[in-house]
């Protein structure tokens, strides 16, 4: 044995070395010449290669590579480094004998002879193809994973390290944040909050919370690189090693704007609803009721204005029944404002300029609004039509106008302004009743106190205002809401505490070209010799109308219901127009028994009346083309008014004697009389005597007056506080030379003191012929 090796039978050492080469089958260990060619083989060889001993000794090394230029320059590295620096060790993919690679290892020895010179190359393979596709997998799931990461453009995915700097960025975050990674890897995350966030510490906070319980998650607002804020969506995550030391964290940041104007268009989108069906309801109760009430008022209003007719020449009788017809006008309105909130008005919409119409108002408002309120109107250029009812929308423009001027008590500036408006599906998107599209705008905004929002958000509920019980019914804003809703628009409140108020109404538009508006002028009422048919089935309703058609000097005949009308038209009277109820019992409906009428009597003209149309008439909130209405309750002069109007003739004249002798015999007088007992009855006697009386209780009211006439006899004590009568007389003849003068007085007259204009005396106490007798006599000088 030498250098403690065993020897064998032969007494030989044996060469450990090639008997682990030869026997080894998961190594390849084969040798090279200087030139590379193969020289020694071993199993490993074959298991790992595919090729036999007889097969490959005496090929070149190259065999082993793939058909590739830069592996091939890799084997002349191997072989080069090898003999440069006596080994070289290396990793590659490698070609077997059934043209498969492998992944090897490969560690290359240069053989050299004792005087130096290379007699060739050791070679050791082991096939790591396991090893290569194992790690070929974590590179390729850390590929994956980062491209999964940069592709989320959603959600702005980040680390941060322990201290809260950002160290990588996604795609995701730069949509959302508009940083670059370069912009802003290395800054703190801090930047991304408020300035109100951050100095109450919220971002250390969060980080403090991730790092103590794993996991922090809030929502609130950031900032973009612009300095625009969004609401994000947060979650910080922990990432700790291991060991569980902590090595940073993950955020993850979602812009959820959408979500929350979703979430917000929801709930505004419920309380449209609701404030929807609320307002259906009321209007359905509405309309339940606007028929048999505005009956009720047709019947007060008619039977009023027949007696009115009739008592003429009695102030006291004209004076009640003025006030009761004023009671009916009020109910009448407040039916119509009860019918417009609940979007029951049997609407004519025409296209309409709506810079014209608002300057035909301006006049109205001024007066109105009174001298302490400024107005001023704002009109864009190249305003479109609007699509409307002009008379309903005068109606709207003057109640917004009103409540503005009691929203400013002590003054201020009432601005109207028009422009062409665009509602775009965004804007829309919680409205349900309203399409995106053209609109014409009408803004009308005050600088009064303006409105708290638990005011503000019950502005278009009906009968609530904030005005002292008596001063307001709470329903100009209801009536504009409904009205505007009816006529396929929108409309808005802004309103600020102490700073004023502005409502937007938003009109559709019309690409037709305006129509010249109706001027309603105080005509004389005109009747006619024409046929009408009255077709009513209230009986009292039907016997008003026909007296007052009568007293406007028709014919008139009758019917309860549609199908008696048409017995009376196929009777073969000759019918000039039939004047009917919408509303009415009966299989047979109103519209279809004026079609049939039409048919039988082609000249015939057909005026429907009502309280309410039942959508009989009206469909889409709009009237019928072709159908004339004249909604209850109505006056007598607006249904002369309407008849002449459909007939078509001037008509005749309806003489009002009694009122045409008012010149003669009806005088107006101001009466001036320091005692108020005295002045009272005074007016009372005149007043019975069919005159016009005007009391003052000295020269200084009688002075204010005066401008408010024309009066006809000036009634005066001469005995007044402050300026006699005589001197007053004086005065007032200078301001009208036409004015009588009647002194009544205990006192005698001094000729001295009116000898130079005429006058008449009534010695006190003086009975109401004698008053009658004074006031009929012409004027003569005291002599």
């Amino acid at each position: 044995m030498r250098n403690g090796s065993k020897t064998n039978d032969t007494g030989v050492a044996p060469n450990w070395a090639h008997i682990w080469v030869g026997s080894t089958a998961r190594l390849a260990a084969f040798c090279l010449t200087p030139e590379g060619f193969i020289s020694t083989w071993n199993p490993g060889g074959t298991a790992i290669y595919g090729y036999e001993s007889d097969e490959i000794i005496g090929r070149h090394y190259s065999v082993f590579f793939p058909d590739d230029a830069r592996e091939r320059q890799k084997l002349e590295n191997e072989l080069s480094e090898a003999r440069e620096n006596g080994g070289f060790e290396t990793e590659g993919w490698r070609k077997r004998k059934d043209g498969s690679v492998f992944w090897a290892s490969v560690l290359t020895t240069a053989l050299v002879q004792p005087d130096g010179a290379l007699f060739g190359f050791a070679k050791i393979v082991r096939d790591e193809s396991d090893k290569r596709r194992a790690h070929d997998a974590v590179i390729e799931s850390e590929r994956r994973f980062r491209l999964l990461v940069d592709g989320v453009t959603d959600y702005s995915i980040f680390m941060l390290s322990p201290e809260g700097l950002v160290t990588n960025w996604n795609s995701g975050a730069r949509r959302i944040k508009g940083y670059s990674a370069e912009q802003i890897i290395g800054s703190h995350f801090s930047r991304f909050y408020t300035p109100e966030d951050a100095a109450a510490g919220l971002p250390q906070r969060a980080l403090e919370t991730a790092a103590r319980v794993g996991r922090f998650e809030s929502e609130g607002w950031r900032l973009r690189r612009d300095g625009t804020k969004f609401s994000a969506h947060v979650i910080v995550d922990a990432v700790r090693d291991e060991t569980g030391k902590l090595i940073g964290f993950a955020k993850i940041t979602r812009d959820v704007t959408e979500k929350r104007e979703a979430d917000q268009l929801l709930e505004e989108t419920r309380s449209a609803l609701f404030q929807a069906q609320k307002m259906e309801a009321i209007g359905k109760l509405t309309g339940g009721v606007a028929h048999d009430f505005n009956n009720v008022l047709q019947v007060l209003r008619g039977n009023l204005e027949l007696l009115r007719s009739r008592f003429l020449s009695d102030k006291w009788s004209l004076d009640r029944l003025a006030n009761a017809i004023d009671a009916v006008e009020r109910g009448a309105k407040l039916a119509a404002q009860l019918l417009a909130f609940g979007r029951r008005q049997a609407l004519r919409p025409v296209s309409v300029n709506l810079a014209a119409m608002v300057r035909g108002m301006d006049d109205l408002l001024r007066r109105a609004l009174g001298e302490t309120i400024e107005v001023e109107t704002v009109v864009s250029g190249g305003l479109w039509n609007a699509f409307v009812d002009l008379h309903q929308l005068e109606n709207v423009i003057l109640n917004l106008a009103i409540n503005a001027r009691d929203a400013m008590p002590d003054g201020g500036k009432l601005t109207l302004e028009l422009a062409n408006a665009m509602l775009d599906d965004r804007y829309v998107r919680s409205l349900s009743d309203v399409p995106a599209g053209q609109y014409v705008m009408l803004g009308v905004t005050d600088t009064g106190a303006g409105m708290p929002p638990e005011v503000l958000e019950r502005a278009f509920d009906p009968f609530f205002t904030t005005k002292p019980e008596g001063e307001g019914t709470g329903l100009g804003l209801s009536m504009a809401y409904g009205f505007v809703k009816q006529s396929g628009g929108h409309i808005r409140i802004y309103s600020e505490v102490g700073h004023g108020t502005t409502i937007r109404v938003y009109l559709p538009r019309s690409s037709m070209g305006a129509i010249d508006p109706v001027v309603w002028r105080n005509a004389p009422i005109s009747g006619g010799t024409e046929t009408i048919l009255v077709v009513e089935d209230d009986q009292k309703v039907q016997a008003t109308v026909i007296e007052t058609l009568k007293d406007l000097g028709y014919t008139v005949l009758k019917a309860n219901n549609a199908d008696q009308a048409l017995v009376v038209l196929s009777s073969g009277i000759h019918v000039d127009l039939v004047f009917t109820d919408v509303v009415m019992p009966g299989s047979l409906k109103s519209p279809e028994m004026a079609r049939r009428a039409v048919e039988s009597q082609p000249h015939l003209k057909v005026l429907f009346t009502s309280g309410y149309t039942q959508n009989a008439i009206v469909h889409g909130g709009r009237l019928d083309s072709g159908v004339e209405l004249l909604s209850k309750p109505y006056s007598r002069e607006d249904l002369a008014f309407k008849i002449r109007q459909m007939l078509g003739s001037p008509g005749t004249a309806i003489p009002e004697p009694k009122e045409a002798d008012k010149s003669t015999s009806a005088l107006r007088i101001l009466v001036v009389e320091d005692d108020a007992p005295t002045r009272e009855a005074v007016g009372e006697l005149l007043s019975m005597l069919g005159h016009y009386p005007t009391g003052a209780a000295n020269a200084d009211e009688a002075l204010e007056a005066l401008p408010l006439g024309p009066f006809d006899v000036l009634l005066t004590d001469v005995n007044l506080p402050g300026m006699t009568g005589t001197a007053l007389a004086r005065l007032a003849l200078e301001r009208d030379p036409a004015i009588r003068i009647v002194f009544a007085s205990g006192d005698t007259v001094l000729p001295e003191e009116v000898g130079d204009f005429p006058w008449q005396a009534l010695r006190k106490p003086y009975t109401l012929d004698e008053l009658d007798q004074a006031l009929r006599k012409p004027d003569s000088k005291r002599r």
